[in-house]
């Protein structure tokens, strides 16, 4: 499938399954990844500008951290180490720093110098090799994962600084969603050149069966993604009444996915053995 990036530049990249069955990657891969990057817009960055499309990212994200902090609740005791892999501007890390203790990777100086002036508690580092080895409960990825392109290098990381039994928790955009499907080449969580890997459920199952040293324990869906991913999915389109037609696509992707389980994006929970 050809994609274009819709969100930057306009090029065209293509997206073709790798050899683990149901992962995908974006081809070719630019040599110069981070001017991709380099826009007001790239929300995960640029937080204040006032849009409309950030005001709704802004209201969504209050009940995604709860979720997110719940999930990280139901399984490990308070006062865990917790590590926000890519961490962006530091809002999840800001909302558990009172409950864990915190650290925040970010690599990008700009949203670094963002969660550092955010939290209190909380550590925001640049280099992940100044975690303790065997020292994490937990790890989290949220949609960030997909931008990783030496993946498996990273899960040799991670492996190495979680404890035993520690978890992973990566969440990514689903392709086999009904809003992955409904907007095909315009769905806008496919953000080419910015997300070099794609994973279908069974993509990622697949891939973590691979790895002696993981095992899948649950996967649990974001379903608020699926309303601003159509939002942006229909605003590529330049349809008119773009927040109308995203929620009545958001809301059919949720309902089929209560049957299929393929919600637009969804959350991996995975073990260290």
């Amino acid at each position: 499938m050809k994609i274009k990036d819709h969100f930057l530049t306009q090029e065209v990249f293509e997206i073709k399954e790798t050899d683990t069955k149901g992962v995908f990657k974006t081809s070719p891969i630019p040599s110069n990844i981070s001017k991709y990057y380099e826009s007001e817009d790239y929300i995960s960055h640029h937080q204040d500008s006032g849009s409309l499309k950030e005001k709704l990212y802004k209201f969504l994200q209050s009940f995604n951290l709860q979720y997110k902090k719940t999930i990280l609740i139901d399984r490990i005791k308070k006062g865990s180490k917790v590590l926000d892999y890519g961490c962006g501007a530091g809002e999840f890390v800001k909302y558990i720093e009172n409950d864990f203790d915190t650290f925040g990777f970010e690599p990008d100086a700009d949203a670094r110098k963002a969660a550092t002036s955010k939290i209190i508690k909380a550590k925001i580092i640049d280099d992940i090799q100044n975690i303790e080895d065997q020292s994490l409960d937990a790890i989290t990825l949220w949609h960030v994962f997909e931008h990783i392109e030496n993946q498996d290098e990273m899960l040799e990381i991670f492996n190495k600084k979680l404890k035993e039994k520690g978890l992973l928790i990566i969440a990514v955009p689903n392709p086999t969603s009904y809003d992955a499907k409904h907007y095909k080449e315009y769905w806008a969580a496919y953000d080419v050149p910015r997300h070099i890997y794609h994973f279908s459920k069974n993509g990622m199952e697949n891939l973590i069966s691979k790895k002696p040293n993981w095992k899948m324990r649950k996967i649990k869906p974001l379903v608020l993604d699926s309303y601003y991913i159509s939002m942006l999915s229909e605003k590529y389109k330049k349809s008119p009444l773009f927040w109308l037609k995203a929620t009545v696509h958001g809301t059919i992707s949720n309902i089929k996915a209560l049957f299929s389980n393929e919600f637009s994006s969804l959350i991996y929970i995975i073990e260290k053995r």
